[in-house]
């Protein structure tokens, strides 16, 4: 077993965190800094200050992460249209390089040599920790519990609380959802119980965030989201920051029946799972800026960002968002952003969302003289064609020729 003197732990304040407080005290008899982030995930985080304390814990930290959780993490991975096999929006994946870069921020702002996480060794969170914290520390230390221990049911680690006088909110914990969820300012996951059967409908009484699309209401809504250079900085003519916009886009979609995903996915372990997810604000996003894209951006580059999407969306998901490749592509993206300015009006009916409406003073390519289908005036010379046409056909038609001598 490694020396440990002091270790960052990753801490919700719930179940498996505060028995993971413990045991890595007792395990390898090291003090414990905690480290709670709010990324927009629904609920009070001060409360897991108090529960530290309550674990004789002295050094607490809760940080408020929305903003540069949106600006710096959703925010630019949008500008690439990333969706993972052609469905997943990335909400889980997408908050765990901000969280792995503050484990280690704080490991090294309090001297401790090893950071822990609550992830399980089945899933795709261990190595996206662990892969973002390697990239900022090379020599940091990590302690994965659910890879160490024999706690490995829910009555084992409520039974492990009680005899070690934890305190855990047991009523609570009795009528917790039977759902392992994770939620942050982008979406909200649901994986376990009866979706464990891929067959199995999901519960309507699941769902949080977003109504049946068959009580939304019978009235569209309407939205207009304002773009400059990829980014949503207004909705409806009010200015916002990037927090403000999730948070507003996820309510009226939300409230619209937008956003839901039943899913296999194709983990990076190796297996197969299946997810449901709410993703209300993020699907608007999605659909909205590859609107304004279609206005603004040239042809081949918008083509070649399409081929370069499911690699870095990949990425993302994998957990190499620190990595090289990523960056190399982020760069590359982010250049093709500097003309992706305008507004584009969305209609939000049921479950659905249509673009009705992009316009851009500045860097709009469409040219409606060129483009119209009444008299152009000569903008376009439509005996162009006919050669653009032959050489275009030419190794087809001396294929042909060749086929029909033989």
């Amino acid at each position: 077993m490694a020396n440990v003197n002091k270790v960052v732990l990753a801490y919700s304040g719930g179940l498996d965190t505060s028995v993971i407080l413990k045991w890595l005290e007792d395990t390898y008899g090291c003090q414990v800094v905690t480290f709670t982030a709010d990324i927009g995930q629904g609920e009070e985080v001060e409360p897991a200050r108090a529960k530290a304390q309550a674990m004789g814990v002295e050094e607490i930290y809760v940080e408020d992460l929305r903003e540069e959780f949106v600006r710096d993490y959703v925010y630019p991975m949008f500008r690439a249209n990333a969706i993972y096999e052609g469905e997943y929006l990335l909400g889980t994946a997408i908050a765990r390089p901000l969280i792995a870069k503050r484990l280690v921020e704080i490991a090294n702002a309090t001297g401790a040599d090893a950071i822990s996480h609550g992830a399980t060794g089945k899933g795709n969170d261990q190595v996206r920790f662990e892969l973002g914290a390697y990239a900022m520390r090379p020599d940091i230390q990590i302690i994965a519990p659910w890879r160490e221990w024999d706690l490995l049911s829910r009555e084992k680690l409520m039974a492990y609380a009680e005899t070690h006088g934890i305190p855990v909110d047991f009523a609570k914990q009795g009528k917790k959802s039977p759902y392992s969820m994770d939620a942050n300012l982008l979406h909200i996951s649901y994986e376990g119980d009866i979706l464990e059967d891929p067959w199995v409908e999901a519960e309507e009484s699941m769902w949080r965030w977003t109504v049946a699309p068959e009580a939304a209401p019978d009235q569209p809504t309407y939205l207009e989201l304002e773009y400059r250079r990829g980014d949503i900085v207004a909705v409806d003519g009010t200015s916002m920051s990037p927090a403000e916009v999730l948070a507003q886009l996820n309510r009226i979609a939300g409230d619209n029946g937008i956003g839901r995903a039943d899913i296999v996915e194709n983990r990076y372990v190796g297996m197969k799972s299946r997810g449901c997810y709410e993703t209300p604000g993020g699907t608007v996003m999605l659909k909205a800026h590859r609107a304004i894209e279609s206005l603004t951006l040239d042809r081949e580059v918008a083509h070649l960002k399409d081929e370069l999407m499911p690699r870095y969306a990949e990425l993302i998901y994998n957990g190499y968002w620190w990595s090289p490749e990523r960056e190399m592509l982020q760069a590359m993206i982010d250049a093709s952003q500097q003309t992706v300015n305008g507004t584009v009006r969305l209609k939000l009916y049921k479950g659905g969302v249509s673009v009705v409406g992009r316009r851009s003073e500045s860097d709009s390519l469409f040219d409606e003289s060129i483009a119209t289908f009444e008299d152009d005036a000569g903008a376009y010379d439509q005996t162009d064609a006919q050669g653009f046409i032959k050489l275009n056909a030419l190794r087809m038609r001396i294929a042909a020729q060749r086929r029909l001598k033989s």
